[in-house]
């Protein structure tokens, strides 16, 4: 498996690095960038949104290329403002309850392929980590992308509707 770094030690980071090999680094915040690496990989942000402009900034521009945001939602006008449209995209439709447990692949009676997804240059690497992991990803073009990130839009706004409406119920909550 593809070492990586990981921008990010919440619930979906740690589970990241336990699917690698050893070798990953993983970021914590404010963790300066590592300068002595000596081959490119796979850099995943694993953050909330509202922090993404300092994670960037505090990676050098010239590792920029080898960028995989896994954000919810539509990043792209932010992407292109920051220069980083080319960059590779993760949808994750798997979820890890509580930090150290392994990940729940989000396949159901509709869609037993799964439906995670992504795109960009690190693609095919980071879906062999989780198809070594025993999780569902698919490799995708940008334009086939974009459909399943505004499908997943549309899914996660309905169910928060859905729920505010209905006692303030949340996707994975009660």
């Amino acid at each position: 498996v593809q070492p990586i770094v990981v921008v990010g030690a919440g619930r979906v980071g740690q589970a990241l690095e336990e699917m690698g090999n050893g070798e990953d680094i993983v970021l914590r915040r404010g963790d300066p960038f590592p300068t002595d690496l000596k081959d490119r990989c796979p850099i995943v942000v694993c953050t909330r949104n509202d922090v993404l402009d300092d994670v960037i900034f505090s990676i050098p521009p010239g590792r920029w290329e080898d960028l995989v945001f896994l954000q919810n939602g539509v990043i792209q006008p932010w992407l292109q403002k920051q220069g980083l449209q080319n960059c590779s995209q993760m949808l994750a439709y798997f979820a890890v309850a509580k930090q150290g447990e392994k990940p729940t692949d989000g396949k159901t009676d509709l869609n037993p392929e799964g439906l995670t997804s992504i795109t960009g240059k690190w693609g095919n690497a980071v879906a062999e980590r989780l198809h070594a992991a025993g999780l569902s990803c698919h490799v995708l073009d940008a334009a086939d992308y974009e459909v399943r990130m505004y499908e997943k839009l549309i899914w996660i706004s309905s169910f928060m509707v859905v729920g505010a409406n209905n006692g303030g119920g949340t996707v994975g909550g009660g």
